[in-house]
């Protein structure tokens, strides 16, 4: 089942404890659709510019993604410049140069309209809901946002929230949104806006799923449900982290015949899988070849930590 991916192709420059990296191809939809082709066919929808050449392409196209919605434009790619320190957990955005991504207009090739699934990655909610209304077909549509949208964009945001299955944001993210300190009262008031469900990232430590009390997946019950992150023994680069795990956690679900609880949970695992795969190098370099034999023992490896059998996930 395919994936349509709306979302940033970009270059990133980036500064850990680790080293540094200057201009390596990122953005969310990269991050995204490489994680998500290791489970099902991925469509791309982004801009860039003149720097974007066959090399970065291949990466895509290696993996059997479909680059035909990659707008090329007069111009440079989006590029964003960011540092980490100590824990790693959070990013000091030291530039971001928005370049043609600026006038961004998503055009959806008639080739994907056949799209089963959609994913809204993180773009301004008016380009996600034109999209979104351009797609009225799809069987599931998962998306993306971030504090900027939420602070400045929000009646926009309320539109797209209404249209999704699956909103996927992180702790910090949850608590803007909703108002609320606590972690079981935020996802309650950002379900209240619409979402038929909700994945709280909280980096390093794993994963939250929330339900609303409408039936979603076979799910009646709208207990959450708490899917670890995998130890790691080092970070290198945690950039695109969040996007990974989308992408794994997305992925998994279109490759399936149907949602159900169970297959939601495993995504979770499996978004977790793709997530640690994401910062164990500097920006895609481990992403883009990784075997799905390794993905399978690190699934099973967090089957093992979490002590759960086959029946439970």
């Amino acid at each position: 089942m395919a994936i349509l991916v709306v979302g940033s192709v970009a270059f990133d420059t980036i500064e850990t404890p680790h080293g540094k990296r200057e201009k390596i191809l990122g953005g969310a939809a990269t991050h995204f659709s490489l994680a998500a082709s290791y489970f099902t066919p991925v469509r791309v929808i982004a801009v860039v510019g003149e720097d974007f050449l066959a090399e970065h392409e291949a990466v895509f196209t290696r993996r059997g993604i479909d680059t035909r919605g990659i707008e090329r434009a007069p111009g440079l790619s989006f590029h964003w410049t960011g540092a980490y320190a100590g824990t790693l957990n959070e990013a000091e955005t030291l530039g971001t140069e928005l370049n043609v991504f600026e006038k961004f207009e998503p055009k959806i090739p008639v080739a994907y309209q056949d799209s089963e699934y959609l994913f809204l990655a993180n773009i301004d909610p008016v380009l996600q809901a034109q999209v979104r209304s351009q797609m009225r077909n799809v069987r599931m549509v998962c998306g993306d946002t971030m504090n900027y949208w939420i602070k400045d964009h929000s009646s926009n945001l309320a539109k797209v929230l209404r249209e999704l299955d699956v909103l996927l944001i992180n702790d910090g993210e949850a608590r803007m949104l909703s108002g609320e300190s606590n972690a079981v009262r935020a996802a309650a008031k950002v379900l209240s806006m619409g979402p038929k469900s909700l994945v709280v990232k909280h980096g390093e430590y794993g994963a939250t799923a929330f339900f609303c009390n409408r039936s979603f997946a076979g799910v009646d019950d709208p207990s959450p449900f708490r899917a670890p992150a995998l130890p790691l023994a080092e970070v290198v680069d945690p950039t695109g982290a969040g996007d990974s795990f989308a992408g794994g956690f997305y992925g998994y679900i279109a490759s399936q015949p149907k949602l159900t609880p169970a297959v939601f949970r495993r995504a979770m695992f499996y978004g977790g899988v793709m997530g640690s795969f994401a910062v164990e190098r500097f920006g895609i370099e481990r992403l883009q070849d990784v075997s799905r034999e390794e993905i399978n023992e690190r699934f099973n490896l967090f089957r093992e930590i979490s002590h759960l059998g086959d029946e439970e996930i």
